[in-house]
């Protein structure tokens, strides 16, 4: 049976149970259809500005991970968070849980949609007394880049997989402002470029700088799933971003 999400009382979406063949994109069914208006089928996904030419970067080993308790009750918490702003409820368990919801996501909505998604998901996701604390640091300065790599480093292993702090040059002067992701555990597990940048990019950068006042750019390397989160630098224009020009995966299932 399919899955029903809910992204605002006004909009509902159906969504069939998840296959390991590829499928054509299909309009809602006629019961929906006076909820959502009918959109045309192009050549290119509307999620997002990726070409549908196939990329041979495939996972050669997938990363088995040891998840600890905290980890545990992170990903549960994220997962349930992300299940109720969709209102989709699913009973994977674990992180595949969050990949499922997010894959949901990811086919019925517009980029656009797919980014104010993923914020109010982190608004919700992260405590107020958290927000803050972290707003009263100043954001321009040597501190603060820094910090934010190290807690990062830290405190979110669980979601995007091992990572370490790397120095650059800021402003002429060395920092260690740059967190490199070895190989991300949302990409590996999703293997789609699409939802990386739309559920994951983009909208973390939105956050960071709306919320925190700091500039963040997210650099993925779609050839060995790492990325580098670099505090301080102001990304590029989309049409500009080189994240947003790269192919699909050639096992990806969501085009």
């Amino acid at each position: 049976m399919g899955t029903t999400f809910y992204l605002s009382p006004a909009r509902a979406f159906s969504f069939p149970a998840r296959s390991h063949r590829k499928t054509p994109h299909k309009h809602p069914s006629s019961t929906l259809s006076l909820l959502i208006p009918p959109t045309p089928v192009t050549t290119k996904d509307k999620n997002n500005d990726h070409s549908l030419k196939i990329n041979n970067i495939a996972t050669s080993s997938k990363t088995v991970y040891h998840d600890n308790w905290f980890d545990r009750l992170a990903i549960a918490y994220l997962s349930k968070t992300v299940q109720q702003i969709a209102g989709v409820k699913n009973r994977t368990p674990g992180y595949q849980g969050i990949v499922t919801a997010s894959e949901a996501v990811f086919r019925e909505l517009s980029a656009t949609e797919q980014c104010a998604f993923v914020l109010k998901v982190l608004e919700k996701a992260v405590p107020s007394f958290i927000l803050f604390v972290i707003r009263l640091l100043p954001p321009q300065t040597k501190f603060t880049r820094e910090f934010y790599a190290v807690c990062t480093t830290i405190a979110f292993r669980w979601l995007v997989g091992p990572s370490e702090v790397r120095e650059m040059e800021f402003e002429g002067k060395k920092e260690r402002n740059v967190v490199h992701i070895k190989k991300c555990r949302f990409l590996e597990e999703s293997n789609c470029v699409g939802m990386c940048t739309n559920l994951c990019k983009m909208p973390t950068q939105e956050f960071m700088k709306k919320n925190f006042k700091i500039p963040v750019n997210m650099v993925p390397n779609f050839d060995d799933m790492s990325c580098e989160i670099i505090y301080g630098q102001d990304p590029p224009a989309r049409e500009d971003d080189p994240a947003f020009k790269e192919p699909c995966y050639k096992l990806c299932m969501h085009f």
